[in-house]
């Protein structure tokens, strides 16, 4: 170990996302074009209205003080009237919501604010890589909860251990799932909340995909649920849904106590998203309710150019129903971090191996869409390529 580096670092993320970057950068150095299906990472820019009102904003000088760690009434106010919108959710702007640098931001820091050291977070597995290293943070215990695609990757309640479920401070679900693009029903959402009730647990739900979803699939907000408000949060994030990640605002709402502590501890550790970028999130939200700004349907295409091109050259993966993401079950005769590895290299396409989020991804690699459909089309060609030449495993020298 590094001589000033804390032994929790060797324990945040996975190595495998490191070992990616590392192999991609010796594949361009070797002179191979590159297609990039890895990281979750929007191709496009944000709407013209968008990026007219950041414009606009970045030029009012009231604007470059101190932002409040809770982020402005004005974006609070949009964010309740949007999930009014969009839910049928109605949100008290001054106890129930938190605006966030990004989502990671509040799933990052939550542990720290609700839980001690020592405490039991339920976590899924495969997961979202922040999830377990925001317990790492807080010096909190995880129980893993394996999702599967025999269950359509949803966790059976049933079998958690009583004592488990007793001990636990909250229970962490994403669906539409990153990495694993499965989505839940009402009824699932239903009995989730009455599991918690039951053990009287936090849910902490992560709803950043629930505006890229297909085939008329609406995800619901498990806030939705009666009773919920009492005793569950969501994030949710302008990332993906309109196309600003690089700026980095998403919001936390629900359970006022949850959400005084998150904001508690935020204000001890900085002054909040920066003004212009939460006027330029008020725009995207108010856009969307006047004219369902939806990038669903880019998704949507690129999902099915992937998944029928992959079944024409022999690689068959169930169509998902949301997300930016394909979870892909691999041929016979390789690991996941083989199969990512010589893939890359033989003819340069990135794609994540699947226990980088977790031991129950092994057996998987994840696929993102954040290609245009000419680039799409051509890793398509060359997976083909790769699995006609490479239909077993063998090692690169």
């Amino acid at each position: 170990m590094k001589r000033f580096q804390s032994q929790r670092l060797s324990l945040l993320g996975s190595a495998i996302f490191s070992e990616m970057a590392q192999w991609k950068e010796e594949v361009v150095a070797s002179g191979l074009d590159v297609i990039d299906l890895g990281i979750g990472s929007p191709d496009q820019p944000p709407s013209e209205r968008v990026m007219q009102a950041m414009e606009q904003a970045v030029r009012k000088p009231e604007n470059y003080g101190y932002p409040s760690s809770e982020g402005s009434l004005a974006f609070r106010e949009t964010v309740a009237r949007w999930y009014q919108y969009r839910f049928g959710v109605q949100l008290n702007p001054w106890t129930d919501i938190i605006a966030l640098m990004g989502s990671q931001d509040g799933l990052a820091h939550l542990a720290m604010a609700v839980t001690d050291p020592g405490d039991v977070v339920m976590l899924p597995d495969p997961g979202y890589p922040i999830y377990a290293g925001s317990l790492v943070l807080a010096g909190v215990t995880p129980f893993f909860l394996p999702l599967r695609e025999d269950n359509d990757y949803l966790p059976k309640l049933e079998d958690i251990p009583e004592e488990t479920a007793r001990q636990a401070k909250f229970i962490l679900l994403n669906y539409p799932s990153n990495p694993l693009s499965a989505v839940a029903s009402r009824e699932f959402f239903e009995r989730l909340v009455a599991y918690a009730k039951q053990y009287d647990l936090l849910i902490v739900h992560d709803l950043a995909y629930s505006e890229l979803a297909f085939d008329d699939f609406q995800p619901i907000s498990i806030l939705e649920i009666e009773g919920a408000k009492d005793l569950a949060v969501e994030f949710h994030s302008l990332s993906k849904s309109f196309n600003m990640a690089g700026c980095r605002i998403a919001f936390m709402v629900g359970q006022p106590d949850a959400v005084h502590a998150l904001r508690l501890l935020k204000s001890n550790i900085d002054y909040g998203v920066f003004k212009a970028v939460q006027e330029a999130g008020i725009a995207a939200l108010e856009e969307d309710m006047e004219q369902d700004h939806s990038v669903a349907a880019l998704y949507e295409r690129r999902r099915d150019i992937v998944i029928k091109g992959l079944a024409a050259v022999g690689w068959s993966i169930p169509t998902p129903r949301a997300t930016m993401f394909i979870w892909a079950r691999i041929p016979e005769g390789w690991t996941s971090r083989q199969i990512s590895r010589e893939m890359l290299y033989a003819v340069g396409v990135v794609v994540i191996p699947g226990d980088a989020f977790g031991s129950e991804g092994e057996g998987y690699v994840r696929i993102a869409l954040v290609q245009d459909e000419h680039k799409l089309r051509e890793a398509v060609r060359r997976i083909g390529e790769f699995l006609r030449e490479r239909p077993v495993y063998h090692e690169i020298q």
